[in-house]
């Protein structure tokens, strides 16, 4: 625990907050910058003495509930009460909220992008992409229950790999099975991770023998190979933005300007994605 660090902390987010903030009329006078202490411990259902104890850096260690009460007392965003728990001892609280619709921005975002782009799901569910992510691996919407996370489809179809260079296979399956252990240890009791895990497992040998390994970490590759039927082999750029709610990425493929690369992305814009009859889709309407 970092007591001088979380001391200097709520120090600062009370004195930044304001009476009106939380509802309390700041009175006729207010010679204390922000909220008082008193009022603070009132908010956080707790003893004046003992939020005192923490801004003065003395006392006894508080717990996860008494550091959850302060930060919703001093109405800390999701990355300050993170950093609370953190000077506290303590592993901050998950914050993945899952869905199977992606946020509206997102999609206005990849529909407004001329170079591939797609919004996956942490577990790896294609959420959204735009005309140009379905020419290039084709349409990634499909399939029922397991079927629709491509991590799955990767291990137990062959086509799902046909456009992913041979000699990049290995490299894929390992960073897949990072991304399903890093998702799965964040939300160890979701339903849909531990689904998604046993089904691999039943269903994968490969998958199996690489989550015995026990790699972890959502390896951001910076750059990616596609194997394309109509326009051949593709080298992109990859760049990944993760949502506020970190159960969403936004995956954007480019290329270098003036680059072959560019000129069979400028191909594929044009020809579509004639091997799946997928011309485009709903995440190219704004909206």
């Amino acid at each position: 625990m970092d007591r001088e660090g979380l001391a200097e902390f709520l120090r600062l987010r009370r004195e930044a907050l304001q009476p009106a903030d939380v509802g309390i009329d700041p009175g006729q006078r207010r010679r204390t910058a922000g909220l008082r202490r008193e009022e603070v411990a009132s908010l956080a259902a707790m003893s004046t003495d003992f939020y005192t104890r923490l801004e003065q850096a003395r006392g006894s260690h508080p717990s996860e509930t008494m550091v959850a009460a302060v930060a919703r007392a001093l109405r800390l965003s999701p990355d300050e009460r993170d950093h609370a728990y953190r000077l506290a001892g303590y592993n901050p609280p998950v914050r993945v909220a899952r869905t199977d619709h992606p946020t509206p921005a997102l999609l206005r975002i990849i529909s407004l992008l001329d170079t591939p782009a797609q919004i996956t799901s942490d577990l790896g569910v294609n959420l959204a992409q735009n005309s140009m992510a379905i020419a290039l691996m084709g349409n990634q919407m499909r399939g029922e229950g397991l079927r629709r996370n491509m991590i799955y489809r990767w291990f137990t179809e062959p086509d799902a790999r046909a456009r992913v260079p041979a000699e990049d296979h290995p490299s894929h399956s390992r960073n897949y099975v990072s991304t399903v252990r890093t998702a799965h240890s964040r939300t160890p009791d979701d339903p849909e991770a531990n689904a998604l895990v046993d089904g691999l497992l039943a269903a994968s040998s490969e998958f199996a023998e690489l989550w015995a390994e026990h790699p972890v970490g959502f390896r951001l590759e910076s750059r990616k190979r596609f194997q394309h039927p109509s326009v051949g082999l593709l080298h992109l750029d990859c760049q990944y933005l993760t949502a506020d709610n970190l159960s969403e990425r936004v995956i954007v493929f480019t290329a270098a300007p003036g680059s072959p690369d560019a000129e069979k992305l400028r191909l594929l814009s044009v020809v579509g994605d004639q091997f799946s009859g997928v011309t485009a889709h709903p995440a190219d309407e704004p909206g």
